[in-house]
């Protein structure tokens, strides 16, 4: 069994802030909201949560290759 990340840096595609977010381990984060322009983050068409979309690390279900958030 592999080790699961649960530390993501989150950038902003409107400013390219980021921030270093934990992820929940059993849950998707569907919003994020950026803590330089506040700008509310949702996940690109096709992936489960904003950290696939804007994280540096997919999120947990996904690095275990399982379903996420279904």
């Amino acid at each position: 069994m592999s080790i699961i990340v649960l530390d993501s840096v989150i950038t902003c595609p409107r400013c390219s802030g980021s921030k270093s977010e934990t992820m929940p381990a059993d849950a998707c984060q569907f919003f994020y909201e950026c803590s330089h322009c506040r700008t509310l983050l949702r996940p690109n068409p096709g992936d489960c949560c904003v950290f696939c979309s804007f994280g540096s690390v997919k999120c947990p279900p996904i690095q275990q290759q399982s379903r996420c958030c279904g």
